[in-house]
């Protein structure tokens, strides 16, 4: 089967984003090597907007991301919704977070985990191998969850790695507590269920297609509640619908696994969790990245499974909600 390439798709998507930066509140900046950098809240506001087509770029054009007052939750009826007919290929191939990255000069360090497009270029995590697949470009984009400008050596790395010029290289870097990054963070709904899915085993290429929701969560001050708050949005709130193509038996034993109540670690907002990791997420159980509600249909039988439950009461503890 031809697979289409994750960085020809989302190349149209960063020019736009970039032509429209101005009316999405981004900032534009070419580095001395080249490298464009489009800051989605660092030094300026950002936006709603700005984040979801962010979060098409991370799917790498391989989905559709739309804001809507329509979901689970009444009290906060703002909700992400993420489709994509390529659920394998847009949430491991290019939106997880999987590339570490990292620089260490003049007595600083900085550190980051590296999502879209640019991922199937470099190739450096054992996923690809698995995924069977390789994307060939000569321009390519990376996202990163940071509130600071990654250092020149380490975007000349960046790009090195991808076999691509420092001219031909994107970065967008959107901070936990701004609303592109609440908006980029609450899109993997979809991401974590797929990913769960591989941790547990599941066959791949039996999910055929999938999409997910969840509530956006409010702004947050300070990076902890941000990130607390994200997490707790999917954990707590996210549904997901995965159509699969295998047997009963396999589709409801992975719809009864994926839930995040289905980890030793479920039960409290993900801040007071990872503060008792003493802010290790190493610690924390891995399988406890998963959404909240989950239904499967196999396609073959017309049969589906469903398993998790909404907590609403913990999602407005975390969000904040008052009278």
């Amino acid at each position: 089967m031809n697979r289409p390439s994750v960085n020809a798709l989302t190349d149209p998507l960063v020019q736009s984003l970039v032509t429209d930066a101005d009316n999405l509140r981004l900032g534009i900046e070419r580095l001395e090597n080249g490298c464009l950098v489009v800051d989605a809240g660092i030094n300026v506001d950002g936006g709603l907007e700005a984040g979801r087509r962010i979060a098409e770029i991370c799917l790498g054009g391989l989905g559709r991301v739309s804001l809507s007052g329509s979901g689970p939750v009444d009290t906060w009826p703002v909700s992400v919704h993420v489709h994509t007919a390529d659920p394998v290929l847009a949430c491991l191939g290019s939106q997880y977070a999987g590339w570490s990255l990292s620089h260490k000069g003049d007595g600083k360090s900085f550190h980051a985990l590296g999502s879209g497009p640019g991922r199937a270029l470099a190739l450096k995590e054992p996923l690809f191998k698995e995924l069977g697949y390789k994307d060939d470009a000569d321009q390519t984009c990376l996202v990163m969850e940071v509130d600071k400008v990654p250092p020149l050596p380490l975007t000349e790395k960046i790009a090195r790695e991808c076999g691509v010029d420092c001219e031909a290289l994107t970065l967008i870097l959107t901070p936990t507590s701004s609303l592109a990054g609440t908006v980029q963070i609450v899109a993997r709904v979809l991401e974590v269920a797929m990913h769960k899915s591989h941790e547990l085993g599941f066959d791949l290429h039996a999910i055929r297609d999938g999409l997910g929701s969840a509530p956006l969560p409010p702004p947050a001050p300070d990076f902890l509640t941000a990130m607390g708050r994200t997490n707790d949005a999917i954990l707590f709130a996210g549904q997901v619908q995965l159509y699969v193509s295998c047997e009963d038996g396999a589709a409801q034993q992975l719809c009864h696994a994926l839930p995040s109540s289905a980890s030793r670690d479920y039960g409290r907002p993900f801040g007071e969790i990872f503060k008792a990791y003493e802010y290790d997420f190493f610690k924390i159980d891995p399988l406890l990245f998963s959404p909240a509600q989950v239904k499967v249909s196999v396609l073959s039988s017309g049969k589906s499974f469903s398993a998790g439950n909404l907590e609403i009461s913990m999602l407005e503890a975390s969000f904040g909600a008052g009278s």
